[in-house]
């Protein structure tokens, strides 16, 4: 039986102080980022690179928040676990 491989996920909204409105951010804990970074995802601007610092100042987000994100990476092939931490 072949075991389902999946990327793990956190879904956290952005600072207020960073963007003029809060937007939601998965960080994808298991993509590969240069040291000292998570790889990110967000509707604009997509993949990029995130440090921890910026991670650990986002507040996690609600199912309700990260609906629209979570299907938007589902449509590019991920089979997401939903996590509340790193």
């Amino acid at each position: 039986m072949d075991e389902k491989t999946f990327t793990r996920v956190v879904f956290k909204m952005t600072p207020k102080d960073v963007y003029s409105g809060r937007e939601c951010i998965a960080f994808l804990l298991d993509v590969n980022a240069n040291r000292d970074y998570l790889m990110s995802y967000m509707h604009v601007g997509q993949h990029s690179e995130a440090t921890v610092e910026f991670c650990v100042s986002c507040h996690l987000a609600t199912p309700e928040e990260y609906a629209d994100l979570k299907a938007e990476l589902e449509s590019l092939g991920y089979d997401l676990k939903v996590c509340k931490r790193r």
